[in-house]
């Protein structure tokens, strides 16, 4: 989905397109990066 809608943004300069396009960015590095933050908590201990 992030490839399409930069490729509209890249071909028509909608801003509409690149403001969504930034949303699932955001969206797909926060989903990554909460399960990532688990998992480090899991395995290594606070010191």
């Amino acid at each position: 989905m992030l490839d399409f809608t930069w490729k509209v943004f890249s071909k028509t300069g909608s801003i509409d397109s690149y403001l969504l396009y930034k949303e699932l960015e955001r969206e797909n590095n926060a989903s990554g990066d909460q399960g990532n933050e688990a998992n480090t908590n899991e395995e290594s201990p606070i010191i």
